[in-house]
């Protein structure tokens, strides 16, 4: 019973990891549904693994490793994959200058600089309420959501890029700002309650409800809204953040 107990956690962040594999597997193959489907499983598998591990006061070193192992994949090379395959089809060319090497193989900036946050955060003690930089599940939202907003695959075949200039240089600045903001030293809401006080927790309740909000109005377009949103709001209450 205790080996259950002890464990029970860590074999919930082993599906994050199996559902981050299957993810980036099917991003490769072109199966966008699949993904989708797997960077949610992975999302709420790494909610609940912390939240077990809390519960049945099972908290270990083995665990935090390994959660932020698992999070390499599912929110660490499945977006770098993604930035990857939206860079694909411009070749080494960038405002008409031949570069000796295909421009693709830059979208993986985003999954370098995701497993340094991954270890920062690891040796940070402070981000207890907060985090410090954008955390990799957001940012894998956030470059999934434009993924598909790129890609002609229902209902997304409206915004698809065309092949130009401007294109190019929105997805190349769009992985620097990413990669920056995955280790940046701005403070990021957490849904991790100090206290029940409604005044503790203005913060939350605007991210929740503008959110929502976000969802209702600009239905699919709006996923990685949410996290520019999420951005936003951080910023506005830097203050309140501890």
């Amino acid at each position: 019973m205790n080996f259950i107990k002890n464990n029970l956690a860590n074999a919930i962040t082993l599906g994050n990891l199996f559902s981050g594999c299957v993810g980036a597997l099917h991003l490769i193959l072109g199966d966008h549904q699949t993904t989708a489907i797997c960077i949610i499983l992975s999302l709420v598998l790494d909610f609940f693994d912390g939240f077990v591990a809390r519960a049945l006061k099972a908290n270990s070193n083995l665990g935090t490793q390994l959660d932020s192992l698992a999070d390499m994949v599912s929110f660490g090379v499945i977006p770098g994959l993604a930035m990857f395959k939206m860079l694909e089809p411009f070749g080494n060319e960038v405002l008409g200058l031949q570069l000796p090497f295909a421009i693709k193989y830059f979208g993986f900036l985003i999954t370098l600089f995701s497993c340094l946050r991954l270890a920062i955060f690891n040796l940070d003690e402070d981000q207890k309420y907060y985090f410090k930089g954008l955390n990799t599940p957001s940012n894998t939202i956030l470059i999934f959501g434009i993924y598909l907003l790129t890609t002609p695959y229902f209902p997304f075949e409206n915004y698809a890029f065309d092949k130009n200039s401007t294109s190019v240089l929105i997805l190349l600045v769009t992985t620097i700002l990413s990669s920056w903001l995955l280790i940046s030293p701005i403070k990021m809401i957490a849904m991790k309650f100090k206290s029940m006080k409604l005044q503790d927790n203005y913060p939350k309740l605007a991210l929740l409800i503008g959110a929502i909000l976000i969802l209702i109005i600009f239905d699919y377009v709006g996923i990685p809204l949410i996290i520019i949103y999420y951005i936003l709001i951080s910023l506005i209450f830097q203050k309140q953040l501890n």
